[in-house]
């Protein structure tokens, strides 16, 4: 596309604008017709531990927005020579889950607890016996429960719950709503009639009644909306917090807000039934989009559902990377300490490259990449841990080989569930996120560890900001009876190409070697956590 139709579609606002709020960094792209990426900005960020809660202040969040929408912006009128002013559509997106309770003024009643934190154990438990129905530790539900349960003074307050994609988008709009996809994450929903399911909701509302909350559920929850629904339009206000210089205009339309589970579902084209993703960044999980439901109920499953509201099964896992990019960060200081100078990228590519020279049992080295706790395998907290015997292997290539597939274990325990116990088939899983930037080495290694071809496309790096950018888009261009499948096959995705690996025999053996040593380990790991 040249540069003057670049140009008449930012100024006759034919574009659409996603950000997500991942969990290291807030991410803003720019779309055009072609669903090519014109322009981004990003804004790093951490989560901290204050007073053993995971958290965000809430300040980081504007903050973020707003510098990561500069640098969008400041792209546009470098290359473009166009100063942005209105775009056809925004869509917002962040890390699922989590607990931001609000009451009747919209004051903030407890710090933001994010999905990492595994606090909620006994509600869990309990709402998930009272349901038949799995909830996870880190719902929304499940930190609302615990909180009844702990008599925090705040509950009695609650007049609004929401996740970080709902408050960013309620602040932006006004309006209290969130995607299907992304308030399956916060209470189960019924696919049937695409909301909260309402058996549910009245179980729950006796249940908290019995500890003083006589709010019904519903009155305090968002409102759930699909795919391609309209969910409001920047405010004035609005506006103002996204860019202060008061270039933006008001009046822009929203699609639903959504989570990082959804756009990952969306940026990898996997919200027909029996496709897949697998997002791998710095916590890992996998989706399947079921064709019928579960004939159990297993803690390691999550139902959450497609932006459509299908039904998807998840395994979720607290940590992936977290642990393997402190041992690069080491590698790095190394090479600098000794006046060597070697770019991010390609230190990670060499590497990531080094574990395919692997022994075949990778050394028999064994860490745990655990920086929180890991429901999967009941672990309450975490410890990362690297262990080996005085006749281990200590290699580079074993020892990348081991962090790498340090990622994948914990998953993999939790995908045996849907494989063997559910007989669930998967033709492949789209593979995006850090782990699958350098290319083969995540993707042959997942494809071993999950015995299922892992297919990487050329998108793959957009992540989830450009998902969320393509929800806008759909709200926007979809004609009457356009479904969210035709529009991401006839659209999105009709040119675009990757790559597909099967699993590799030998990478597949090496990693049920390791995988064994690591399951008869978690003990060690539980240890480490109860004594360090």
């Amino acid at each position: 596309m040249d540069s003057d139709c670049i140009k008449d579609m930012l100024i006759g606002g034919q574009t659409s604008l996603g950000v997500e709020f991942g969990s290291t960094r807030i991410k803003a792209v720019l779309i055009g017709t072609d669903y090519r990426v014109l322009a981004s900005g990003e804004f790093s960020w951490e989560n901290r531990m204050e007073n053993g809660i995971w958290t965000y202040p809430l300040k980081d969040v504007w903050r973020g927005l707003r510098e990561s929408f500069a640098q969008l912006k400041a792209q546009v009128q470098l290359q473009y020579g166009v100063t942005l002013r209105t775009v056809g559509s925004i869509g917002f997106s962040a890390m699922m889950h989590g607990y931001l309770p609000f009451d009747k003024d919209g004051n903030q009643l407890a710090e933001f607890r994010t999905w990492r934190n595994t606090i909620t154990e006994q509600a869990a438990a309990e709402l998930t016996e009272a349901f038949s129905f799995n909830i996870p530790q880190r719902w929304s539900v499940a930190h609302l429960y615990q909180a009844i349960l702990n008599q925090e003074p705040h509950v009695k307050d609650i007049a609004f719950l929401t996740t970080l994609a709902g408050y960013v988008h309620w602040h932006l709009t006004g309006e209290k709503v969130l995607g299907v996809g992304e308030a399956s994450g916060m209470f189960p929903i019924d696919s049937r009639t695409g909301t909260y399911d309402s058996t549910m909701c009245a179980k729950f509302t006796d249940l908290a009644a019995e500890y003083g909350f006589i709010t019904p559920l519903l009155n305090i929850l968002p409102r759930v909306l699909s795919a391609g629904e309209t969910a409001g339009f920047l405010t004035e206000a609005g506006a103002l917090l996204i860019d202060p210089s008061g270039d933006l205009q008001a009046g822009i339309p929203l699609c639903p807000p959504e989570g990082d589970a959804g756009t990952g579902m969306v940026a990898t084209n996997s919200i027909a039934p029996k496709t897949g993703n697998v997002s791998a960044g710095t916590s890992i999980f996998a989706m399947a989009v079921l064709e019928k439901p579960l004939l159990g109920v297993y803690k390691a499953i999550d139902m959450v559902t497609t932006p459509t509201g299908a039904p998807v099964a998840m395994v979720h896992c607290n940590t992936c990377t977290s642990d393997l990019d402190a041992w690069v960060r080491l590698f790095s200081e190394l090479l600098s300490t000794a006046g060597v100078s070697v770019q991010k990228g390609m230190l990670y590519d060499m590497l990531y490259r080094a574990a395919l020279s692997a022994d075949a049992a990778c050394g028999d080295l064994l860490s745990y990449n655990y920086y929180a706790g890991e429901p999967v395998t009941e672990s309450a907290n975490g410890r990362p841990l690297f262990v080996r015997t005085a006749e281990s292997r200590l290699t580079l290539s074993n020892f990348m080989c081991n962090l790498i597939y340090s990622t994948l274990a914990t998953l993999r325990i939790g995908m045996d569930i849907l494989f063997e116990k559910e007989q669930i088939t998967l033709s492949r899983l789209y593979g995006h996120g850090g782990l699958f930037k350098t290319p083969e080495v995540g993707q042959r290694l997942a494809a071993a560890a999950l015995h299922t071809p892992i297919a990487v496309m050329e998108t793959a790096g957009e992540g989830g900001a450009w998902g969320i950018a393509l929800l806008a888009a759909y709200l926007r261009e979809k004609s009457e009876s356009e479904s969210l499948v035709q529009y991401l096959n006839t659209r999105v995705f009709a040119n675009n190409c990757g790559t597909c690996l099967t699993p590799d025999a030998a990478d597949a053996e090496r990693f049920e070697h390791f995988l064994a040593r690591y399951k008869n380990g978690l003990s060690v790991e539980k240890l480490a956590a109860e004594v360090l």
